[in-house]
């Protein structure tokens, strides 16, 4: 790999982790006094990707304008790697008149039409959709291809093998990853899927599929970039399933007394780890780092005060672009 690609994954993770720490802050900045969910500048739920950067960017490196993505109810990582605009994103997160959906969606339903981004708080919901774009993108001899993001509990959902069954039939340009980070909310993958991996579960539909270990941003691209050219030769779908790490709770709030290995979850952090294997190689100094650093910071920062200077929805527009209204 050239250096400057290696480069560019570790800007992306940068400013993905920089993003989710700095939301961190602001959500957790007025809920008390003790946990209220309700309160605060972001109210209402929160899912944080820290830890499951390298899939967003690996992956996300291989698209072109055109291409589509389908998240999760965790996306802020693959929203920011795809390129959704980071002031209307964030303006969204803050229920805000300026947000992409003008305050209505919230963080789990971010909608960029411009990006052709989507999210969805319903698990697997996003590959159905992803079938839609693909179907749309072979007809149209467009080339591009739909990338569909869920996590490994959702791999248990009919929508799931609904949806690889009916790509496979039709051969079309899909990437569907597969998050693992061993956890569906509080449940262990061991104790609810019957397969080691879920990458074995490609052969049941005649795709490829394949599993990287160890949270590793450069096998994630390498896979990736071979999977999504194959789809843009029109050779069909593929299944990516990568093992990553959630470093937070399933949600701001959750305890995580289900977790027998958080002490261990620092060490297993893939930024550091990246950094140090590219200081090794001669391709990142500390005075790169510091510059990448700052420049997240000062675009993260940016975005979180033009959202904090947007206007709130009014209440009188409750139900406005909720029903069709008459010319």
């Amino acid at each position: 790999m050239a250096d400057e690609v290696r480069l560019d994954l570790y800007r992306t993770m940068v400013l993905a982790r920089t993003y989710e720490l700095a939301i961190l802050r602001e959500y957790h900045a007025d809920k008390g006094p003790g946990f209220d969910i309700g309160k605060g500048l972001i109210p209402g739920e929160m899912h944080l990707a820290a830890g499951q950067e390298p899939v967003a960017a690996g992956v996300c490196a291989h698209l072109v304008p055109g291409d589509a993505v389908t998240a999760t109810h965790r996306p802020h990582h693959f929203a920011i790697a795809h390129g959704v605009d980071l002031d209307k994103m964030t303006a969204e997160i803050f229920g805000r008149e300026t947000g992409l959906g003008r305050g209505r969606g919230g963080h789990m339903h971010l909608f960029d039409p411009d990006a052709h981004f989507s999210c969805s708080g319903i698990i697997a919901e996003g590959y159905p959709p992803a079938l839609g774009q693909a179907f749309a993108f072979k007809r149209r001899g467009s080339g591009n291809i739909a990338v569909a993001v869920t996590g490994e509990g959702a791999a248990n959902q009919g929508a799931f093998h609904e949806s690889l069954n009916l790509a496979a039939v039709w051969k079309l340009p899909v990437l569907f990853v597969v998050e693992d980070n061993e956890w569906g909310i509080s449940v262990p993958r061991t104790a609810s899927t019957a397969v080691p991996s879920n990458a074995d579960r490609a052969a049941g539909y005649g795709i490829p599929g394949h599993r990287v270990e160890d949270n590793d941003v450069d096998a994630v691209y390498e896979k990736a970039g071979e999977f999504i050219e194959r789809a843009r030769r029109g050779e069909g779908p593929a299944l990516l399933e990568v093992a990553t790490l959630r470093l937070f709770g399933h949600f701001e709030g959750d305890a995580q007394g289900y977790r027998p290995e958080l002490v261990d979850v620092p060490k297993l952090d893939a930024i550091p780890r990246y950094e140090s294997r590219l200081i090794e190689a001669g391709v990142l100094d500390d005075a790169l780092r510091q510059e990448i650093a700052e420049a997240a910071s000062e675009r993260v920062e940016a975005a979180i005060t033009f959202a904090k200077d947007s206007p709130l929805p009014s209440a009188d527009e409750a139900t406005k672009y909720v029903f069709t209204e008459e010319a």
